[in-house]
């Protein structure tokens, strides 16, 4: 028996290994891990299975949210750019405008001018004629004293040139 004890215990002087506790321990070790298998690691790999599912569609989520933030902001740079050349457009645009109510302005200033100028023309015409008028009636009543003279006394033809230079001179000295 003493070469059974012997073959049972290995290494005793090391502390000693029991060929029959070892297997015990492995049969239970085995039962172990059969039980957390069935019991433990299915559920186990369900949560870390759901956990992992979870994580790629965070990952997923975060990926869309990126890519329509990208294309939220290439709207609003489009935006922008055109907002840009809407508000150049509309600067030109009051530029030409004010170009344009600048020319109207200076057409409308000549037309006025012209209108002012042609307003006096008439006027001066106007009076021109007046001071015509009044000459021939002083030309006339002229004229009747004249011939009121000429008919009080006769004269000669060299009186009648002296009388009619006279007349000239007063007509003149009158305008």
């Amino acid at each position: 028996m003493q070469s059974f004890t012997g073959f049972t215990t290995i290494y005793a002087a090391l502390g000693g290994l029991h060929v029959g506790d070892m297997l015990t321990q492995l049969f239970f070790f085995i039962v172990l891990i059969v039980l957390v298998r069935k019991f433990a690691w299915g559920p186990l790999m369900g949560v870390m299975q759901k956990r992992e599912e979870y994580v790629a569609g965070e990952i997923e989520a975060a990926e869309q949210s990126r890519a329509e933030a990208e294309k939220a902001q290439a709207e609003a740079t489009e935006q922008l750019k055109q907002t840009k050349q809407e508000a150049q457009k509309i600067i030109e645009d009051a530029k030409s405008a004010g170009t344009r109510q600048e020319q109207d302005i200076i057409e409308s200033a000549h037309r006025e001018a012209d209108r002012i100028k042609e307003s006096a023309r008439e006027e001066i015409e106007n009076e021109k004629e007046k001071a015509i008028q009044t000459l021939q009636d002083k030309v006339a009543s002229l004229s009747v004293l004249i011939a009121s003279k000429v008919i009080e006394k006769e004269i000669s033809a060299q009186d009648q040139e002296e009388l009619i230079n006279e007349y000239i001179k007063e007509a003149g000295e009158e305008q």
